[in-house]
């Protein structure tokens, strides 16, 4: 969509633009009124030698004080409110959330008003901010959380030299040379007009929103710093990166670059193969079903074709984590290490084989009335209903539940099947993978096997054939193509 110098509305899903800020607004008969600011920048606009930059900013405005009061104070005024405000920093967007009932609004909106417009900069609340994001890297990710720990090493080498060469929660060794002043002047140049959408939900009247946007003028009309331009090294033999820490199971992340978001011709297609192959923790994905449901090897195996933070938390995907650029990933845990390398092999035998067969008519059938159905749970509340409307409005589509359930009547197994074999592939990847006694696991996973698996009960003797040929399945990695990393190295 366009959108015109002065006003533009899009009645069909209740956007309206006005100077440089953008406006989603639904309003109801909720007495629960849902605030959204979503300004589209983020950790891509970190510079090179300061990541971490832009969520440290955030979390700053969000769990600190502002001018007139400390972070106790604001607690204890939300506190009797039954409300908070916080905050969520991706590569290209960085969110400021919260919700009280009508009768609270004018207070609770008065704080979260201050804490944007009027912060506090408090050496205390930074020292104790900045404490926080760096045990959430050592303790959090690196010790606790192997799954999100791949995935976002995956992420990280896949756009290596790019803006998104680096995880959003920074390096420990960048945390700790940050100073108040690099945040403020992060804050002054990015926390613009031009990148602000202002998203309200609920019973509200009118004049507050005119309120809100009166109020936010104060910001900057427009960041001049360029745009973020994402272009992906292509990937020209199939590697490995293993980090090495001391866990009793293997966990994988593996895949590549796509030029598919929403929006785009071919994204209806591959939100089809997303789910029939493997759908956040759902068990009629092909991969969980192949992997697990048959073989009992692991706890769940899936597929996305966007970015999915906090997979292990959340059952649904998480809104305004909008990106110019996407990664087609699997995600393989836990495996136990003597299963480890025929697992690898399985996914990607898995992934060779829906490249070159595509998706038989009862199963793409089956999951597009999946999708028709489930699209609606995603915009279940108006909390949820908001933040997607915020993602159309980014991404330049109509309402989502709108976009996904006419394309999805439109579309054809013939049109899926295509999009499989134009933009899929089981060659050039790129896999990472947390595994204790990484140089053994390095040498069970180069070349053509074999590998070997065991039941703790009968299986059916196709699957015991087909359990040879994955075997012996060549993932195409060479020992040259595979690094070690200790763990305490990652996000160092």
């Amino acid at each position: 969509m366009k959108w015109g110098p002065l006003l533009v509305a899009v009645s069909t899903f209740g956007l309206c633009g006005w100077a440089q800020m953008r406006t989603v607004a639904l309003p109801g008969n909720s007495p629960v009124v849902t605030l959204r600011l979503v300004f589209t920048t983020g950790a891509a606009q970190d510079p090179p030698d300061k990541p971490g930059l832009a969520r440290l900013t955030a979390e700053m405005l969000a769990g600190g004080g502002t001018k007139h009061l400390t972070h106790d104070q604001i607690v204890n005024a939300l506190f009797p409110m039954a409300a908070s405000i916080g905050s969520q920093v991706d590569q290209e967007m960085t969110t400021f959330s919260g919700a009280t009932h009508i009768d609270n609004l004018d207070a609770y909106y008065k704080l979260f008003r201050a804490m944007l417009l009027e912060p506090g900069w408090r050496d205390d609340d930074f020292k104790r901010l900045k404490d926080n994001a760096i045990n959430s890297l050592r303790v959090g990710l690196r010790g606790n959380n192997d799954e999100e720990l791949g995935k976002e090493v995956l992420l990280s080498e896949l756009y290596a030299g790019t803006p998104y060469g680096h995880y959003s929660a920074g390096a420990v060794s960048s945390l700790e040379t940050l100073t108040i002043d690099d945040l403020k002047q992060f804050y002054k140049q990015h926390y613009t007009q031009s990148h602000l959408i202002v998203g309200i939900a609920g019973g509200y009247l009118p004049e507050f929103l005119d309120r809100v946007k009166q109020d936010f003028a104060a910001l900057p009309e427009k960041d001049a710093a360029p745009a973020v331009a994402i272009h992906a090294k292509s990937i020209q033999h199939t590697r490995a990166l293993i980090v090495e820490k001391n866990t009793r199971s293997v966990a994988y992340s593996l895949g590549f670059p796509i030029d598919v978001k929403r929006g785009d011709p071919d994204y209806p297609a591959l939100l089809v193969v997303q789910s029939y192959f493997g759908q956040h923790r759902e068990s009629g994905g092909r991969l969980f079903q192949r992997i697990r449901g048959i073989r009992g090897i692991n706890y769940g195996d899936y597929a996305y074709i966007e970015y999915f933070p906090r997979g292990e938390q959340l059952m649904e995907p998480p809104p305004n984590v909008a990106r110019s650029s996407q990664a087609f990933q699997i995600w393989i845990r836990p495996a136990e290490p003597p299963q480890a390398a025929f697992t690898l092999r399985l996914a990607v035998y898995e992934l060779n084989k829906l490249v070159k067969d595509g998706i038989p008519q009862e199963d793409f059938e089956r999951t597009r009335e999946f999708l028709s159905k489930y699209v609606n749970v995603l915009t279940k509340t108006k909390r949820a209903e908001l933040a997607y409307a915020i993602d159309s409005l980014y991404y330049g589509i109509p309402n989502y539940n709108t976009y996904v359930k006419n394309a999805l009547a439109r579309l054809t197994r013939e049109q899926v099947n295509t999009a499989i074999r134009k933009h899929l592939r089981a060659d050039r990847l790129e896999i990472v993978a947390v595994s204790a006694n990484a140089q053994d696991l390095k040498r069970q996973i180069t070349g053509a096997g074999p590998s070997t698996i065991e039941y703790n009960s009968p299986k059916p003797a196709d699957i015991l054939a087909e359990d040879k040929i994955v075997g012996s399945y060549d993932v195409g990695l060479r020992p040259e193509d595979v690094e070690i990393v200790p763990v305490d190295k990652i996000f160092e």
